[in-house]
């Protein structure tokens, strides 16, 4: 039995993903199974409501779940990418570098070690890079992001997903340690 008008809008990722009756970590239900077709109906911060082809409905966390791409780009327009990952970079950047000045400053004894430790509380930042492959962590959706040179995808998330966040990124479901 299929639903009239199913058109899924993404597909459950390949590890497959765990439901909830609800949106809330607290009572986790059934996995969907890898590469299941869904339709998102409903979005609450990083939760999503996957409708099913069978009728069958559950909250997942939306940001792991993989877009469904519906036709090429019209003719004229550029092909669309997942993302542009220089925003991310050049924020990544921006904080490694402020770090290293409050280093330095510390090194230099122009800072001590009480206001150092002050003025990099929260600070995160991450990055990996190996030939053409780039991982980088993205503190703002506490998110490991890959990126293949071009193009910039959730890798991992950090934490369940939460009310409190209006965006979604598709992903991989790979839970990170903190």
């Amino acid at each position: 039995m299929t639903v009239p008008d199913f058109l899924p809008s993404h597909v459950v990722p390949p590890d497959g993903l765990t439901t909830w009756s609800a949106p809330d970590a607290a009572w986790p239900g059934v996995r969907l199974d890898p590469l299941l077709p869904v339709q998102v109906v409903e979005r609450r911060g990083d939760w999503a409501l996957a409708l099913c082809s069978n009728g069958w409905s559950a909250w997942v966390d939306g940001r792991l779940l993989l877009p469904v791409p519906h036709g090429p780009p019209a003719a004229g327009q550029a092909a669309a990418r997942t993302a542009d990952p220089r925003p991310l970079l050049g924020a990544v950047s921006g904080d490694l570098s402020r770090y290293r000045e409050l280093m330095e400053e510390l090194a230099a004894g122009r800072l001590d070690g009480e206001s150092f430790a002050e003025r990099t509380r929260g600070m995160r930042v991450g990055v990996v890079v190996d030939g053409e492959a780039m991982w980088l962590y993205d503190a703002r959706h506490e998110r490991w992001c890959y990126c293949d040179g071009g193009t910039l995808e959730t890798y991992a998330v950090e934490r369940m997903p939460s009310g409190n966040s209006a965006e979604g990124a598709s992903a991989a479901y790979r839970e990170v340690e903190p």
